[in-house]
């Protein structure tokens, strides 16, 4: 499909604008043709204005799965099929029930048995090859088992955008702390805790081609949504009160499932698996928005991610600082990319002031004098280290020993008293930041293929057909490669990223967006009203941009009600380190939504 460069933003004038706000004619014409044709009463829940204005078949969302639709009759819920565990709670029993390995679409994508294990190498065997990377496992406390009205916890568990086996977060005999587990938080509070699974970059499929590249993730997560509308009056919790929870590519994929609800740009992504809520003709009868997202350190925006990583840490020579300079000419190309794109965007900033390359580094000094006020107005104990003293940094893999490592404060000038900062040094704070964690690569995110590189981990094979390795899906590094034979960048293909992209049967450029919230936030996309994302103050993952512009653009869609963004003080690229307040925050914007009716009544 003919798309142009995706090294510019939603905005951007040579966007495909018809495609980025998922043609608008086309789904004009697709929601005229639903509500004729829909009978199903809309869900009690607040309906998104684009389904309830049309009076579609989305309201199917609160019906029996005892439909005419024999796909969607296959993907019934039994209410009996379940075990009882016992767990323990800040100390007290709590029996769940567990309903084991849902399988959420009809037609699942078989895997090979032998899967990669991590970076590490090696490989896994997987016992459910058949339904493995796209079921789910969900567990009701008892204070749910018989309460349709509880919020669920859709917990989406992959990390670097690799795929995700399907795992059991709750376990028997198992205890939780309340405080410190986001799992026994949710359990606590009353909510149905589902661990979703999905297909990504690395899956082997039984046929020894790779099922999981872009947009795999998303359609999955897609499926389970609508899984969960589909049986919403015979599962406990309600499909109404949704909140997804991810970190890093989890992060990134609770982002793109938050920001695309019900866009009909998945539609036959969404067929091909045997979703629920597509109809013989391909219609889409069931609605996949959600009610909100708790994302942490989101690795999203990957086509533009590059640019905005090296313009973050070469405009203030950060890379040459820290010695992490291997590739300065392309480092100095793929950043100077950046302030188009920024530009592109129309961003504005809470003071009315646009958000642009020449603003952005007062805007994350903004945001980090923020992190640490706020940090220090939580708690008198929480104190930040006077210049000259040291941050004593824990680290350490998993399964091994931590280690703590010191670092001098030279960047941050902190009144504890006053709980105030009074300076911040912008140079030697992004040198703090590369020093405790050695800066990515150049390029971060699209290295495979470029001078040679076949050994990068970068999210390079999340694109291009399942045939194939990997594809580049950047302009620079798709005009940079010379891996010869390996089907991707301009020695194979004779045609530069320009050229290639602007043939119809492209479609790698469709699959980056398909992935990247910042093109459905803001369109005619249905998305969530509520959101909570943090990036932390030390995480080097991605650059803050990558975040802070997410935010920016979510408090400008009027759709969008309450939106708690922060750079997380002193935080590295993690997730769940402030289980009590993101809870609390959860809490308080299902109670300010009030309760969606049960289900089976309609107001």
């Amino acid at each position: 499909m003919q798309r142009p460069s995706a090294s510019f933003g939603r905005d951007g004038e040579t966007r495909a604008t018809a495609r980025r706000e998922g043609n608008p004619a086309i789904r004009r014409d697709f929601l005229r043709v639903v509500a004729i044709t829909g009978t199903l009463a809309l869900a009690a829940g607040p309906v998104p204005a684009s389904f309830a204005a049309a009076g579609t078949a989305a309201g199917h969302s609160r019906g029996s799965a005892k439909g005419t639709d024999p796909q969607d009759a296959a993907l019934a819920f039994d209410s009996t099929a379940y075990t009882t565990i016992t767990v323990s709670v800040d100390g007290r029993p709590m029996n769940v029930r567990w309903y084991e390995e849902i399988c959420y679409a009809a037609s699942p994508v078989a895997a090979a048995a032998q899967q990669p294990s991590g970076p590490g190498g090696g490989s896994t065997t997987i016992p459910n090859t058949a339904c493995g990377y796209e079921s789910m496992n969900v567990f009701v406390p008892e204070s749910a088992f018989a309460d349709q009205r509880a919020p669920v916890y859709f917990a989406v568990n992959n990390s670097g955008w690799m795929a995700s086996y399907l795992k059991a977060s709750v376990t028997d005999g198992a205890s939780y702390t309340s405080a410190t587990s986001n799992v026994g938080a949710a359990l606590k509070a009353g909510y149905v805790f589902a661990d979703v699974a999905n297909r990504s970059r690395g899956l082997i499929g039984a046929d020894g081609t790779s099922p999981g590249k872009a947009p795999a993730a998303v359609v999955d997560a897609k499926a389970a949504v609508r899984y969960l509308r589909l049986n919403d009056a015979v599962m406990p919790g309600s499909a109404e009160r949704i909140v997804v929870n991810g970190t890093s590519g989890g992060g990134a994929l609770s982002s793109i499932l938050g920001a695309s609800g019900n866009s009909d740009e998945y539609t036959p992504y969404l067929a091909a698996i045997g979703a629920a809520g597509i109809d013989a003709k391909g219609r889409s009868t069931l609605r996949d928005d959600v009610f909100a997202v708790n994302a942490y350190c989101p690795i999203t925006d990957l086509g533009n991610a590059d640019s905005a990583y090296e313009w973050l840490y070469n405009i203030l020579a950060t890379r040459d600082t820290t010695s992490e300079n291997p590739s300065p000419v392309d480092a100095a190309a793929i950043a100077a990319q950046f302030p188009a794109y920024e530009k592109s965007l129309g961003l504005r900033n809470p003071d009315g002031s646009r958000l642009t390359a020449s603003t952005m580094l007062d805007t994350i000094k903004h945001e980090v004098i923020r992190s640490a006020e706020s940090y220090m107005k939580a708690d008198p104990a929480n104190t930040i280290p006077p210049l000259g003293g040291t941050f004593e940094i824990q680290s350490g893999g998993p399964g091994g020993p931590p280690t703590t490592k010191s670092y001098v404060n030279d960047w941050i000038d902190a009144d504890n008293a006053t709980g105030k900062v009074v300076s911040v040094d912008m140079s030697k704070y992004l040198a703090f930041v590369a020093t405790q964690a050695t800066l990515k690569t150049t390029p971060a995110f699209d290295a495979v293929g470029v001078n040679g590189n076949t050994t990068s981990g970068t999210e390079t094979n999340l694109f291009g057909p399942p045939t194939q390795k990997y594809m580049n899906y950047t302009e620079y590094s798709w005009n940079h490669n010379n891996v010869a034979g390996d089907g991707s960048g301009t020695d194979d293909t004779g045609l530069t990223w320009d050229q290639y992209t602007s043939r119809k049967s492209t479609t790698v450029d469709d699959q980056v967006q398909l992935i990247d919230p910042m093109d459905f936030v803001g369109t005619g996309a249905d998305t969530a009203p509520n959101w909570y994302v943090r990036n932390g103050t030390r995480d080097r993952d991605t650059a803050f941009i990558i975040s802070l512009n997410l935010d920016r653009a979510l408090e400008a869609d009027k759709q969008v009600k309450n939106v708690n963004y922060q750079l997380a003080w002193n935080q590295p690229h993690a997730g769940n380190y402030d289980v009590p307040e993101a809870m609390a925050w959860i809490a308080d914007v299902v109670r300010k939504a009030g309760t969606p009716l049960a289900p089976g009544h309609h107001g």
